[in-house]
């Protein structure tokens, strides 16, 4: 074994980076009591608040106890809500496309209808962004439009982004911008907050037939805040990672003609050409498409590095030693940076063609655990990521049932894949290709 771990000096600490697996599953799951979240908290909180991505300790604790509940199977498996979202889609596909002869970028598409889909999880009602929606909502303070809280919601990431970026110095990347994008974004979701807090306790799912998330948490709790708070965090889940995942998705379908056509004749003997034979059961049933989604997941994953810190004089497994084969100490406040991107891609774990793109792999019965982690591991493994594979896997087969062909403008070469990591990960130059019916 090659030493996957190291210390490192940065201008404010030191760090220690690793890329083992024994390393990840320790910090993740074995001495998971030993790491917070350390400033993430603090950097973060301008938006998302007290929330399950940036908690630690007892109120994550308290946090994943009371939004567990609401992705459960039952409520994953129901895809009817994504249908007509999917539509207007597979519509303005159709429409940009021109059957195969313009192109345009598919990711902002992507981030379209997964902000269209998760708002309608979350609220019961869409900003219907794929259909260029203005709609409009009046906030504790202001009235704001669903297209300015996207843009808003956008900008106001990708400053909190920054922030993580530059370390304990989170706190000189602020500014009246950012924080009107906040003040936006809150009036939005507040709306929808104080309007569920109107409804008596007992309508929901249960008189209305139609679960959603926000009726449902008020179940939990009437602080509206903590509402607020929780909605953030999950939509902030909701978006950007399933967008970026079916976006590094249709890059590589429209680069890779031979598994494109071997995903087209899986979809189609099981699917058919109906919307109706797609259920959550059929969804897990078609195995290549499992094989696909897993394989663009594990070269991009859609957190590729993360971090703790250590809360306590703890060890970790390896990383000690000349060799890197015997126990490192960790001191407490210690830094741990640890990046599943590269872990998913060692040769030790992963063979020879680790850097390639080959879903087939998936079919060699291998058992993949802490080597493959997109969705993070232990107890804070993401609680929605049935939901969005259930939404990723859902999309690509409408859209495979809907066009033989996706063009990519420019070369079918990988090479010149690059790729932003933000809070998410996302294709730095957009996906942009054309579809042909």
């Amino acid at each position: 074994m090659k030493i996957h771990t190291g210390r490192v000096q940065t201008t404010f600490d030191m760090n220690i980076i690793t890329v083992h697996p024994e390393n990840i599953k320790t910090i993740l799951a074995t001495n998971f009591k030993d790491y917070s979240l350390g400033v993430r908290y603090q950097q973060l909180f301008p938006l998302l608040g007290n929330g399950i991505f940036t908690l630690s300790g007892e109120g994550w604790k308290h946090s994943r106890a009371m939004l567990r509940p609401q992705f459960s199977r039952e409520q994953v498996s129901q895809i009817d809500t994504l249908r007509a979202h999917v539509s207007q889609l597979i519509h303005n596909f159709k429409t940009k496309s021109k059957n195969g002869t313009e192109f345009f970028d598919a990711q902002v598409q992507f981030h379209n209808l997964t902000i269209d889909t998760a708002t309608e999880f979350l609220f019961g009602e869409s900003t219907d962004s794929l259909a260029d929606s203005d709609k409009k909502v009046q906030g504790p303070t202001r009235l704001v439009s669903a297209t300015d809280f996207a843009e808003h919601f956008t900008a106001a990431l990708d400053v909190l982004a920054l922030r993580t970026h530059v370390g304990p110095l989170y706190w000189l990347v602020d500014g009246w911008k950012f924080r009107n994008s906040i003040d936006i974004c809150h009036n939005f979701v507040t709306y929808f907050v104080n309007k569920a807090l109107q409804n008596p306790l007992e309508k929901g799912t249960e008189t209305t037939g139609r679960y959603v998330f926000i009726n449902e948490l008020t179940k939990e709790t009437r602080d509206p805040i903590v509402i607020r708070d929780q909605a953030f965090n999950i939509l902030l889940a909701g978006r950007d990672t399933t967008a970026s995942l079916l976006s590094f998705i249709v890059f590589y379908l429209a680069r890779d003609k031979r598994v494109w056509n071997t995903l087209r004749q899986a979809v189609l003997e099981e699917f058919g050409t109906e919307v109706e034979s797609i259920t959550f059961e059929s969804l897990k049933r078609c195995t290549y498409l499992n094989y696909v989604i897993n394989e663009v997941l594990r070269l991009h994953p859609i957190v590729p590095i993360n971090f703790r810190t250590a809360i306590r004089d703890t060890v970790l497994p390896k990383g000690g030693g000349p060799d890197g084969n015997d126990t490192l100490f960790v001191p407490k406040g210690t830094k741990i940076v640890y990046t599943v991107y590269t872990t998913q891609r060692l040769k030790e774990f992963w063979g020879e063609d680790s850097e390639e793109f080959r879903p087939e792999r998936w079919a060699e019965g291998k058992s993949h655990t802490w080597d493959y982690l997109p969705f993070n591991g232990g107890p804070r493994i993401c609680i929605g990521q049935q939901f969005a594979l259930t939404e990723t896997g859902f999309t690509l087969v409408r859209i495979i049932q809907t066009f033989k062909d996706i063009i990519y403008q420019g070369s079918p070469s990988y090479e010149n894949l690059s790729q932003w990591t933000k809070l998410t990960a996302s294709v730095a130059d957009g996906v942009w290709v054309s579809f042909v019916e």
